[in-house]
């Protein structure tokens, strides 16, 4: 991943952020230790951002696309109630089993329900409403997730979609690759969709925040 904001603006900007639990930090570390794309992590400052979105809302049900080693899972967990719940999916069953183990070392670990297998099938089966949706998954599909969010969305709810600069190849025309292009299509679907509004915030690869419109 490139680095779109400073180093030295990054590491000042954690700094003075909340800190990443010592659980967090552990996942953290083994994951950038042993898996091999570990660049995929939200990393302690975009973690203190969902953190506060959760807690902005006042979330008590949080639905996650895309678990990968399970840190922004944790997150969400380490912000919601002691009878919240977040509900992760994952299709890579080695990348959830680091995610279980540490987990299993947090108080906040059993708010974490793990579905393995295709995120759009689970969606289909999950019944709304959910107060925080983390789409971070499979880039292809990402409209597709957007429109299933929409509909399991509380209506003070709200969506964060990550990696939406995509190293700045969102710049790009035309897109480089497919990946590329279901990102931009994405970007101008939400900045056109009447239902809701958003802004789109660049924090480590971009993060899009949706809510829906009070009269929708």
């Amino acid at each position: 991943m490139k680095t779109l904001i400073a180093p030295e603006i990054e590491t000042y900007a954690q700094a003075h952020s909340m800190p990443e639990s010592d659980v967090a930090r552990a996942l953290r570390e083994e994951t950038q230790r042993t898996m091999e794309y570990a660049q995929m992590l939200v990393g302690p400052l975009e973690g203190a951002f969902l953190k506060m979105m959760a807690q902005l809302v006042g979330a008590t049900r949080v639905l996650e696309i895309g678990m990968f080693t399970g840190y922004s899972a944790l997150c969400f967990a380490e912000a919601i109630p002691t009878d919240g719940r977040v509900v992760t999916c994952e299709i890579d069953e080695s990348s959830a089993a680091l995610g279980r183990k540490h987990f299993a070392n947090s108080p906040h670990g059993k708010k974490i329900e793990i579905r393995l297998g295709p995120a759009l099938e689970t969606m289909r089966e999950l019944a709304g409403p959910f107060d925080v949706i983390f789409i971070d998954a499979d880039k292809v599909n990402y409209l597709n997730y957007y429109r299933w969010a929409l509909d399991l969305l509380s209506p003070a709810g709200v969506i964060l979609i990550d990696n939406v600069l995509w190293d700045g190849d969102v710049l790009k025309q035309p897109p480089p690759d497919e990946k590329t292009a279901a990102i931009q299509e994405l970007n101008r679907t939400v900045a056109g969709d009447p239902r809701v509004t958003a802004v789109l915030v660049t924090i480590r690869d971009g993060v899009l925040v949706i809510r829906k419109k009070a009269s929708v």
